[in-house]
């Protein structure tokens, strides 16, 4: 067995370490004309993007340059000297003081947050103009093929390309330092045989052979990059035991969103019920985001899908991770939607949402489900509606179409409700099916929502 070969760009992990919000040593690279002058690109999250000009100075050439082994920087052109990039702008306001080992450990306001476009990229010259850059020891690995974060397919960024491992000698102490790479805590197991389904391109490695404590797979004895007698039949695997991953989404800025759990194989969300900056606080530390700025309720990040995982979290603030806080347990919680019988008013439903409690008002008469105009459409009429179908209070109650033009019928225009009746048929309006609208002025509402916990008793 020979030692381990040299492949891909830099130290990285997959998952954000504690503020800056990247990995520490996130790779990168010049493109350009020499190896050690051009554009600055930096790779996260599975692709390479470029940095903004935006206060980009010798200082932060300097770490650049350091970084990618060329010495020292002498100069730091603006304005995409060396072309313009593509895909993301990873950074902007990069402040080095020179002396850091990776251009994420500088100052800067989270990765993909920018005000650029790629005519200002960021680029640099470094003094080794002639000397090729070394290689790096480490290379990006990721898990794909499984809906769980911390358990997939094992894959390693080299020469510009995703690539598998070989299960040849694949165990569990190999599996311990992908787990600690991409942040996921022990390794569980190890599976082999393409467990996570086969992958595809180049094989990178082979006969891995870890002690456990290294801080990347690359550095680990293998054959060397590319070198393999495999099939992706045999493509290596790790399951690592950090089972409640947490996400942000819904925010183009990694360090906000609507806050989403990993569980049972898929991701939910959580319930604002009692939601405060404490809570908030576990969340940005968990997800390596510093301090908690603020913590936002009412779906402010959009509104998520599929199961919410928790409600009721009582967090003191210095728990490790989200699902340490007091709450009642991870469950289904569904935003419940309640269709009443026809008499005494018409059933009512809200359609052009992903959410059962918002959406264009629907009223079904005569056989068929019609819209309600949005003339005279206000918040006392969204009330009637929100507590019709069971979702509490109305928040608003838009009109113009919001969530969709409707087809069909226009059953009901000019409604005018004092907020209190049971059933929407029960306002006051002209008369079922007259009206002077066109779908364009389709009336809409969004309710609260009420959380509700679904155990094995039923229903809390």
């Amino acid at each position: 067995m020979a030692p381990s070969g040299e492949i891909g760009s830099s130290v990285s992990t997959t998952t954000p370490a504690p503020t800056p919000t990247t990995p520490p040593g996130s790779p990168v690279r010049l493109v350009g004309s020499t190896s050690c002058s051009g554009r600055v690109e930096v790779f996260h999250d599975g692709q390479w993007g470029t940095v903004c000009d935006d206060l980009w100075g010798l200082s932060d050439a300097e770490v650049v340059c350091r970084q990618v082994g060329c010495g020292r920087a002498l100069s730091a052109p603006q304005g995409a000297r060396h072309g313009q990039g593509s895909g993301p702008i990873w950074l902007d306001d990069v402040q080095c003081s020179g002396t850091e080992s990776s251009l994420t450990d500088c100052a800067h306001p989270g990765l993909g947050t920018h005000n650029c476009g790629h005519y200002e990229d960021a680029g640099v010259i470094c003094e080794a103009t002639n000397t090729p850059a070394p290689t790096p020891l480490s290379s990006p690995v990721r898990l794909d093929g499984s809906d769980s974060s911390c358990s997939g397919r094992v894959e390693v960024f080299h020469d510009g390309q995703w690539g598998t491992v070989c299960d040849d000698g694949w165990g569990l102490s190999d599996a311990e330092v992908v787990c600690r790479q991409v942040g996921c805590g022990r390794a569980l197991s190890a599976p082999q045989g393409a467990q996570f389904g086969p992958g595809s391109g180049p094989i990178w490695l082979d006969e891995v052979d870890c002690a456990g404590n290294e801080s990347s797979l690359t550095d680990c004895r293998h054959q060397g990059p590319g070198i393999h007698n495999c099939g992706h039949d045999e493509d290596a695997g790790v399951i690592c035991e950090e089972s409640y991953p947490v996400r942000l989404v819904g925010s183009g800025n990694t360090c906000s969103g609507r806050v989403e759990v990993f569980h049972d194989g898929q991701w939910g969300t959580v319930c604002d019920d009692r939601w405060g900056l404490s809570d908030a606080e576990v969340v940005c530390r968990q997800v390596g985001c510093g301090r908690a700025l603020g913590a936002s309720g009412r779906a402010r990040h959009g509104q998520g899908s599929g199961p919410i995982w928790l409600d009721d979290l009582q967090c003191s603030g210095t728990e490790s991770s989200l699902t340490d806080c007091e709450h009642p347990g991870l469950g289904g919680y569904l935003l419940l939607n309640y269709f009443f019988p026809t008499p005494p008013g018409s059933p009512v439903r809200l359609v052009g949402s992903s959410s059962t409690c918002s959406g264009r008002v629907e009223v079904f008469h005569d056989g068929q489900w019609g819209t309600v105009c949005g003339d005279s459409w206000d918040r006392s009429d969204a009330e009637v509606v929100c507590r019709q179908i069971g979702c509490g209070r109305a928040l608003e109650a838009p009109g113009r179409a919001h969530f969709g033009p409707g087809s069909g019928p226009i059953w009901l225009d000019d409604v005018q409700c004092s907020g209190t009746e049971s059933w929407l048929s029960d306002c006051a309006h002209p008369g079922l099916g007259k009206h002077d609208c066109g779908h364009f002025e389709d009336a809409g509402v969004t309710c609260e929502g009420k959380c509700l916990y679904i155990g094995e008793s039923g229903v809390k």
